[in-house]
Formats: structure tokens, C-alpha cells, sequence
């Protein structure tokens, strides 16, 4: 019974989407965003439009942090070139960026302070070093209070050839796309860390730029996939003080599949 109803409902909402016009609509530097972008467009057919800065980023990671620092404390966000396209024409809107200083890149908040996105769904999409998908879905939500901001997807640029798999479920699960997948199983509750599952964390995570803190507890769902574990972490936030974060770890079914994290929630 469960099954057939979650089948229903996704017929329903695939009924709907497709009755209802799409746009692709990114900010990519480095093109990694633009890579997700171009297979949501895949996937979908949706229409497609890359947002463009008047006076383009370098791409050079230190000069991005230097020039977005010195926008955000003045207050003057980039200029962009007009978009092609118009947001009016469309019901549904995949708004897609890099995370940048825990939220969306600069770019996207001059489009969403100039562009009138009221009664559209924003679905957001973004690439990031460890996470952010929840804040700045958080974030838009405060900016767009007259949009419907949609649940939406993120994949840390390190994997980013996961993007095609991942985004084929997201868009049949939210019903962007026909076809019908299993649901995933719950996580299972938190227990206490084991050295092995210690061992496994520090396989994933040792080799990201940052300290993302110590395990405390973890909990872990097997998916057609392979396993997957949600873990409790103790660190420092960028404050310096104490912070408990999440932190989810992937390891594939294959043989010689090594252990990835695939995102941080703070």
C-alpha cells in the first residue's frame, strides 16, 4: 500500500511538472556548476541560461575570496549582463551556483535582489568544496519570501561525476522527470563511533583542505548502491568555538570503491 500510494503521488506531481515550462538558469566560474547544469538540461529539456558578471571572476580561487570579501563588506554586488531569457515565462526555475562563504556565489544574489521571481519554484542546485546546500536554500527562502523554494540538490566538486546518477533520482523523486525509483531507507539511529567506522571516516575525510572535526556517533542505510553513513562530528566553527556538525560518507558496491564524503550540514 505504501508503494502504490508513493507511486501515485509521483504521477501526480510528473503530470504536473509536465504541463509546466522550465528554465536551467546558473552562475558557473570555474565551469563545474556549469557541468551540472548542462545535465539538469539533459535530463530534463528544460531551457537553459548561464548568468554572466559584467566584469567576469578570474577563476583563480584566492582572487575570487579577495574580490567576493570586498563586495559583501560594501555592499556593492557584481553587475551582470541581462539575461536572454525571460524568469516570467517560466513556471519552474533550477537556480544553480557555487557555494560561496557558506551561500550562494555574489552573481546570484544581485539576480535574486533585480529579478522578480514571485509565484515561481525555485529549485536549487549547487557545487560546493564541503556543503551549503541548506544554507543557502535558507538564505533564498529570506530572499524570495514570495517564490516557493523547492528541495534541491548539491554535490561537492570533488565528485562531481556523480552528478548524472544523482540528479537522475532527484528529478524522479521530486517528479521533475518520469520514471519511478525505490525510496531510500532511513538512517539508522546513532550509536558510538567503532575504530573501524573511525578508520573509514578518516579514509573519506583526511584529504579535504580543512579539519572537519572528530566522530562521535554514526548511523548508516544500505542503498542499491552501497552504504552510506550520517555521523555526528565535534569541531571548530569558523569562530573558532566548539560546533557539532553532520557529516554524510558514500562507499560504492564496486570492488576497489573507496570511502567519499559527500557533504557537510552545519
Amino acid at each position: 500500500m505504501k508503494k502504490l500510494l508513493f507511486s501515485i503521488a509521483m504521477m501526480a506531481a510528473m503530470t504536473t511538472a509536465s504541463a509546466q515550462k522550465m528554465l536551467v538558469l546558473y552562475y558557473s566560474e570555474t565551469g563545474v556548476t556549469k557541468a551540472v547544469a548542462e545535465e539538469l538540461q539533459k535530463q530534463t529539456g528544460a531551457d537553459m541560461e548561464a548568468v554572466e558578471a559584467v566584469e567576469p571572476y578570474t577563476g583563480i580561487f584566492q582572487e575570487t575570496i579577495e574580490r567576493g570579501q570586498r563586495e559583501m563588506q560594501s555592499g556593492e554586488m557584481p553587475a551582470l549582463k541581462p539575461l536572454t531569457k525571460k524568469v516570467a515565462d517560466y513556471d519552474i526555475v533550477f537556480l544553480g551556483y557555487p557555494i560561496w562563504f557558506g551561500t550562494y556565489a555574489n552573481p546570484i544574489a544581485t539576480l535574486v535582489k533585480n529579478e522578480d521571481f514571485a509565484g515561481k519554484k525555485i529549485v536549487p542546485f549547487c557545487t560546493f568544496g564541503s556543503g551549503g546546500l541548506n544554507t543557502s536554500s535558507d538564505a533564498l527562502k529570506k530572499a524570495l519570501p514570495k517564490a516557493q523554494i523547492m528541495e534541491g540538490y548539491g554535490v561537492r566538486t570533488a565528485r562531481v561525476k556523480a552528478a548524472a546518477r544523482e540528479l537522475d533520482r532527484f528529478l524522479k523523486e521530486q517528479g521533475y522527470k518520469k520514471g519511478n525509483v525505490e525510496p531510500l531507507p532511513s538512517y539508522s539511529a546513532q550509536q558510538p563511533v567503532t575504530d573501524e567506522e573511525r578508520a573509514l571516516f578518516d579514509a573519506a575525510c583526511s584529504s579535504y583542505q580543512f579539519p572537519l572535526g572528530t566522530p562521535q556517533t554514526v548511523g548508516r542505510r544500505t542503498t542499491p548502491d552501497g552504504t552510506d553513513y550520517q555521523f555526528t562530528v565535534k569541531g571548530r566553527g569558523f569562530n573558532g568555538e566548539e560546533s557539532t556538525s553532520t557529516i554524510y560518507v558514500t562507499v560504492g558496491n564496486a570492488e576497489g570503491d573507496k570511502p567519499e564524503f559527500t557533504q557537510v550540514v552545519r
